[in-house]
Formats: structure tokens, sequence, C-alpha cells
């Protein structure tokens, strides 16, 4: 059996991936599904139909763009059961990871345009689309700009196990109590 440098075998990594993914798309689905869920009452509240054509349209926007997060993030599990036991971890792990990152595109958009229309209800005023661009921006940032700055960098930190020996060493018969107190200059009492 072929192990990585992680000592995985490229299976165990194919199914910690695929857990990794799955985790944090549950994070993020029950936040879409709830909106998504809120959307589709809005039409039937009694001032939408006092709604701009535009904030129709936004609100279009925004309900589209949540049923397509929440087909996104959907997607990996409905695939695994599809797919359960045919050998196929590695081109699911990949396609997930695809899903999630629609997934969260289609969310910024839904989170955006829904906050806009609000906003506009609200305001009537240039506030909605300065609020809509700036949440457009901080998402782009912390979801998108932000890792995609860190890929391909040593993600190794400078004081780690793999790069100092001395640090997370265990010698014979010490707890993690003691390390812990090694680590932040504490005398623990016997």
């Amino acid at each position: 059996m072929d192990l990585d440098s992680n000592g995985e075998s490229h299976g165990e990594r194919a199914d910690r991936n695929f857990i990794e993914l799955l985790q944090s798309a549950r994070v993020a689905v029950t936040g879409v599904q709830v909106l998504f869920a809120f959307l589709l009452t809005v039409p039937f509240s009694q001032g939408f139909s006092a709604l701009a054509q535009a904030d129709r349209w936004l609100f279009y926007v925004a309900l589209v763009s949540a049923a397509v997060a929440s087909i996104c993030y959907i997607a990996p599990a409905s695939q695994h059961r599809v797919l359960f036991r045919q050998g196929h971890k590695e081109t699911l792990v990949q396609r997930s990871n695809f899903y999630g990152i629609a997934g969260a595109l289609a969310l910024v958009v839904a989170m955006t345009s829904a906050t806009a229309l609000v906003i506009d209800y609200l305001f009537n005023s240039p506030l909605a689309w300065i609020t809509a661009g700036l949440l457009a921006a901080l998402a782009a940032w912390t979801w998108f700009l932000q890792p995609a700055l860190n890929r391909g960098s040593d993600p190794t930190p400078a004081n780690s196990p793999e790069t100092d020996p001395s640090v997370g060493a265990n010698p014979i018969g010490a707890t993690d109590l003691d390390r812990d107190a090694a680590r932040y200059g504490e005398r623990r009492q016997p």
C-alpha cells in the first residue's frame, strides 16, 4: 500500500477529504436553507405587492441564488448515496469541492441581493447598493481572495512539530499537562 507523507493511503486521504468537505457544507447548508425558506414565504406577505419592479428583480436573484446554493451544498451528500461503494471517492471529492465553491458564490449573491432588497425597501436609498457592495466585497475577501493568496504557500508554521522537533515532544512519563505547563512557562505542582 502506497502511503503519502502523512501516512495515509490514497483511499484514506479521499475519505478524510470528503468528510472535511461534508463538515464544511454542514456549516453553510443550514443558513442557506433558512434563507431559502424565508424567501419562499416573502411573496405571500402583504407588503410584497407594493415592491417596485427593481426590488422584484432583486428578490428573484436572491431566491434563485439561494436555490442554487441549496442544490450545490446538498449535491455531495446526494451523489455519495448514488455512488456509494462504486470506487469514485476521488471524483466525488473533486466534485464536492467544486460544488462547495459554487454554493458559496451563489450564497454570496443570495445574501447580498436579499440584504439590498430589505435595505432598499426600508430606506429607498443608495444605501442598499452601498451595503450590498460592501457585503459582496467582504465575502469575496474572506471566502475567496484571502484563501487564494495562501494557495501554494508553505502551510507549516515556523515552530511546529514538523519544523522544530522540540515542539510537541513528549518525553517519557510527561503528560499533556506537563507539556502545556512547559510550553507556557508554568511549573506544575506534584
